[in-house]
């Protein structure tokens, strides 16, 4: 039987790509393993997994500015690599599958040390730093935008995400049974990520009166960022995390707002749902998801608000767009190229071993 060790945390975006693979992976035979944090969001999602075995290392965060932390993190980066090498060389995988984060850092080293070939996957449209540093140690690296295969240079290649078959596989019907919507008005969902978007969420609460007159809203808020005042308003409903139900609310959906990770940007055009992106603002991160956002917006695939310029009012006029422009921009998904990477990246992974 071969065996193949995953990893990538941090957040939800580095996760969910290794829930489309699992399956093809075990029909093909192998033995899965997980490497990540204990207490980190992979562990959470890994641990509801049958049939992967979850092992916890060190890591500590990759940070371009400045924290203590930053003091004490390169030890914990440090201990993770040689629990890795170690894990790696009991273990002795067939391959390792990389999907990023700063978790994966010491796991690739590892991995590259114990002699197991390596796949990276990077979803943004440039690289980021734990990337970079794994790149030097992959055999290949998977991209979802061109800008990045060609920045990664001879090793990369353009594939697409992975992506869960159960994506596709929901239905407006149930997403309205489970939100108790009665689908009779267009229906927008928010989502902000696994771990919420806290400005957006708070100007779109304070747009309700502006937007509810007209249209539903699903609220998928984050974890912990549910308003329970809201909790009987009418043709509003709000999760903080949804599971199973999601490719329902989705199917629900007559048009997506979200913030611009690449991830939900892949799954969305996948979908063929118009969306208005919020990405996050280059002073709260290194700016990927208004990279991600503009390359959207200037393929026609979305309408883009930066956070700097949103407010009740912006937000409402952007909604309102959004919804007089969702034919044309769900013909532009309709024509736009392939973005399910499953099946090349399950190719890659065979090819490394060869």
């Amino acid at each position: 039987m071969k065996r193949i060790v995953l990893t990538g945390g941090g957040t939800a975006g580095h996760v969910t790509p290794h829930l489309a693979l699992i399956p093809h992976l075990k029909e093909r035979g192998y033995e899965i393993h997980y490497v990540g944090t204990a207490d980190g969001i992979e562990h959470e999602m890994m641990s509801a997994v049958e049939g992967v075995t979850y092992h916890a290392v060190k890591s500590g965060k990759l940070r371009r500015y400045f924290d203590w932390k930053n003091l004490s993190d390169p030890f914990r980066v440090i201990h993770g690599a040689l629990q890795s090498a170690a894990l790696m060389r009991r273990l002795k995988p067939d391959v390792c599958f990389s999907k990023g984060g700063f978790v994966a850092v010491p796991v690739v080293w590892g991995a590259a040390r114990a002699g197991v070939p390596i796949v990276c996957h990077e979803s943004d449209l440039t690289p980021g730093l734990a990337n970079k540093i794994s790149a030097r140690y992959a055999r290949r690296i998977a991209t979802t935008f061109p800008e990045c295969a060609k920045a990664l240079g001879s090793k990369a290649e353009m594939t697409g995400t992975p992506m869960r078959p159960e994506l596709f596989q929901g239905t407006r019907e149930e997403g309205l049974r489970i939100t108790g919507l009665s689908g009779q008005k267009p229906i927008l969902l928010m989502t902000g990520g696994s771990l919420g978007a806290q400005s957006v969420n708070a100007v779109l609460r304070e747009a309700l009166p502006d937007l509810l007159p007209e249209m539903d809203i699903i609220h998928l808020c984050g974890k912990g960022n549910e308003d329970h005042g809201l909790d009987h308003t009418e043709g509003y409903v709000q999760y903080g995390f949804v599971s199973q139900e999601l490719p329902h609310l989705f199917a629900a959906a007559d048009a997506v707002l979200s913030r611009a990770g690449s991830n939900s940007l892949c799954e969305l055009q996948a979908l063929q749902k118009p969306m208005l992106l919020i990405p996050y603002p280059l002073s709260a991160s290194r700016g990927d998801q208004v990279l991600n956002a503009r390359s959207y917006e200037q393929r026609g695939l979305a309408l883009v608000l930066e956070q700097e310029q949103m407010n009740r009012q912006t937000l409402v006029e952007h909604i309102h767009t959004l919804f007089a422009r969702k034919d044309e921009l769900r013909a532009a998904l309709e024509a736009a190229p392939e973005v399910n990477g499953t099946a090349r990246i399950l190719e890659m992974i065979e090819e490394v071993q060869q």
